[in-house]
């Protein structure tokens, strides 16, 4: 019961990945368009398979390149899976050290910013400060949750 908000967090980014994926998908299916389409399922799938390999350190950063890597080709190729890119967020915080997490945090954000910007056809405001503020949430949401988990272990 110690791990409360850490395993209710998890739930939240997983239904959250879920269902931006099945919006993408949906959204690239109504355009004709199965190749996205397909390659969000494949990418759901891949998804899925974190939460058994995060737990070791080299399984755990292959899934999280290979996750990288499919959202990567993804929000080149429609819009809607350029948003995708938030609840990945957390696996980073999840699986990588500090360090690396915030390295990987920056420049996924920086990604979805381009990415988005690409599609739109050109850099707003909004689309700039919306992405910035989410990852500075997700961030200091993980570290708290990261923080209560700590104290528990020492209570």
């Amino acid at each position: 019961m110690t791990d409360l908000p850490s395993r209710l967090l998890r739930w939240a980014v997983h239904v959250t990945a879920c269902g931006l994926l099945a919006i993408a998908v949906v959204g690239v299916l109504r355009e004709d368009r199965p190749g996205p389409a397909a390659g969000g399922a494949l990418l759901g799938l891949l998804y899925a398979a974190g939460p058994a390999v995060q737990g070791r350190a080299v399984a755990g950063r292959v899934w999280l390149g290979l996750v990288t890597g499919g959202w990567a080709v993804l929000a080149v190729a429609a819009p809607p899976f350029v948003w995708v890119a938030f609840p990945l967020l957390f696996a980073y915080l999840h699986v990588l050290p500090l360090w690396g997490a915030m390295f990987g945090v920056t420049v996924l954000t920086s990604a979805a910013i381009v990415a988005a910007a690409w599609h739109a056809g050109e850099l707003t405001t909004p689309l700039l400060v919306g992405p910035g503020v989410a990852a500075v949430m997700v961030t200091l949401l993980a570290l708290a949750c990261r923080a209560l988990g700590a104290q528990a272990d020492r209570e």
